[in-house]
């Protein structure tokens, strides 16, 4: 399975990597289509911190490095949930702006369902709420084991104790 999910990612990968780097080498296109939605957004972008950029063209370029970057680590393997994530999260926005009819819209569907299963593929491996539930299963029983030893001895040492008062002298 290995190999599969390898190729599968670089070849969802390499549609990020690619948009990206042409968006970074032209951004004004792309700049002028997500205007309406940036000017809807620069005021929250404002009042949540001054210093963020609000212009259209230094955010597609910060989208578009983003997507670069998360594409190549989704391509290579490395950090693969949180990048998937990071270009899911990117692409909601990009649909919203982007003009065409159906196909594109369908397309953006397409990758955004195989985004969000590579961003919950855990490759096999247990994942967080697994592991930390069957650790919190050993430790109770673990604690009920040393309970049921700790009530033996102290049932054998009060015997003990009783048969040494027995004994003479």
């Amino acid at each position: 399975m290995r190999p599969v999910r390898t190729a599968a990612r670089a070849m969802l990968a390499s549609i990020f990597i690619v948009e990206g780097i042409r968006t970074l080498t032209r951004p004004e296109s792309r700049a002028d289509a997500v205007r309406p939605l940036t000017d809807r957004v620069t005021p929250l972008l404002e009042r949540t911190d001054p210093r963020l950029p609000t212009d259209p063209l230094t955010l597609v370029r910060v989208k578009a490095a983003a997507d670069v970057v998360a594409g190549l680590a989704l391509a290579t393997g490395r950090f693969t949930r949180p990048a998937a994530a990071v270009l899911a999260a990117g692409l909601v926005p990009h649909t919203l702006t982007e003009k065409g009819g159906r196909e594109p819209l369908l397309r953006n569907l397409g990758l955004l369902g195989g985004l969000l299963l590579a961003a919950v593929d855990t490759e096999g491996r247990p994942g967080i709420r697994y592991r930390t539930s069957h650790a919190v299963d050993r430790s109770q029983r673990s604690v009920r084991r040393a309970v049921r030893t700790a009530r033996r001895e102290a049932k054998i040492a009060a015997a003990s104790a009783v048969a040494a008062r027995r004994l003479p002298g």
